[in-house]
């Protein structure tokens, strides 16, 4: 069983809208589409990294919107900063793959290290941060965060913000603007047919 099935299982195990149960869901997609971008070629390649970009802005957004607060509580204040400066640190280089041409091949050695980064991330988190979270708040609470961590992502950008990134005050400051520009250059990108 590869880690994102692993994930997966772990999630079902967990109530509807468990907030650590959307997240796991997530860790396993975001690790699918790192697969999934490895392997495509062209227009599809191009695709998949659009998909895997914005899901990685909207989660990593919501995290620090939603969940880091709580883990500051739980699971401590130097835990909840390692975790946001990864963060920050991982958005700068997802600004960076998403500048740069797709067959450039400094594109795949730089998302190889950065998938490394990212699953380094996701494990950290797993390991250390979600426990806490699951044992400093009841069920009910973690449905709460659940239903607002969704909440949240559909107010997140779709694109890294490298300034914002890493801050969950700046999230909610700035966020749901940079959603609105984000959201709007991708509808006009699509409609134009350019992903």
């Amino acid at each position: 069983m590869n880690k994102a099935e692993q994930e997966r299982a772990q999630a079902a195990k967990l109530p509807a809208d468990d907030v650590v149960g959307i997240l796991l869901q997530q860790h396993a997609r975001i690790r699918d589409l790192f697969d999934e971008v490895k392997s495509a070629e062209g227009e599809r390649k191009q695709q998949t990294f659009e998909e895997l970009r914005a899901v990685l802005a909207v989660h990593e957004t919501a995290e620090e919107m939603i969940v880091r607060p709580v883990a500051s509580e739980t699971a401590g204040r130097e835990e909840a900063e390692a975790r946001n400066r990864e963060e920050a640190e991982a958005n700068k280089v997802l600004a960076k793959l998403e500048s740069m041409d797709i067959s450039n091949p400094e594109f795949d050695a730089i998302l190889a290290e950065f998938e490394k980064a990212v699953s380094d991330h996701a494990d950290k988190e797993e390991r250390e941060e979600f426990p806490a979270v699951h044992q400093g708040r009841t069920e009910e609470q973690l449905i709460r965060m659940g239903k607002q961590l969704r909440a949240a992502e559909k107010i997140a950008p779709t694109h890294p913000h490298p300034a914002t990134a890493g801050s969950p005050a700046a999230q909610w400051a700035t966020g749901p603007l940079a959603s609105l520009v984000d959201r709007t250059k991708d509808a006009i990108r699509s409609a134009a047919g350019r992903g």
